[in-house]
């Protein structure tokens, strides 16, 4: 498995719509989907590697593909 850096939210977000994921809604989380997948990422600076390697996970991406996309 590839090592993952913290990821500010802002970036995370930022690739996530490169991906063709949009912004559903905001509050202490950001909650964005593609029509078919639902992620939820945390307004954390930085974002736990952890964490962030869940979420590119269940956005059915690798972390190569992710770390491209930033």
């Amino acid at each position: 498995m590839a090592k993952l850096p913290g990821v500010s939210h802002r970036r995370a977000v930022a690739a996530f719509k490169k991906a063709r994921f949009r912004v559903v809604r905001q509050g202490k989380h950001t909650s964005m989907t593609d029509g078919q997948r639902i992620i939820t990422i945390p307004r954390a600076n930085p974002i736990n590697a952890f964490t962030m390697a869940g979420i590119i996970r269940d956005a059915g991406l690798t972390i190569e593909e992710f770390k491209q996309l930033l």
